[in-house]
């Protein structure tokens, strides 16, 4: 009776986890859809806080990234800022 008992158990495990499956497999899918997204705005993210570039340069740098995706934040670390900052400020 014992070894039935067992048996039952551990059939029943199997079937807990061939039904869990499909609700691991969606998690992980959405894990990696959000692990890509977070990705593709990392470049966004870095530019976005960073104080090389200001106002209308770091939004065209932004735009770029969009639309040029990461060879344009390779050139933003090797080329930002485009115009120098002066250090007077205008009056």
């Amino acid at each position: 009776m014992n070894f039935f008992t067992n048996l039952l158990a551990f059939v029943g495990a199997i079937v807990l986890v061939i039904l869990a499956l499909p609700l691991i497999g969606v998690s992980v899918a959405v894990l990696i859809a959000f692990a890509g997204l977070f990705i593709w705005l990392l470049p966004i993210l870095l530019i976005l806080g960073s104080e090389k570039t200001t106002g209308g340069e770091k939004a065209a740098w932004i735009l770029a990234i969009i639309f040029l995706s990461w060879f344009a934040w390779i050139f933003y670390f090797l080329l930002a800022p485009i115009k120098p900052r002066s250090n007077f400020s205008r009056y």
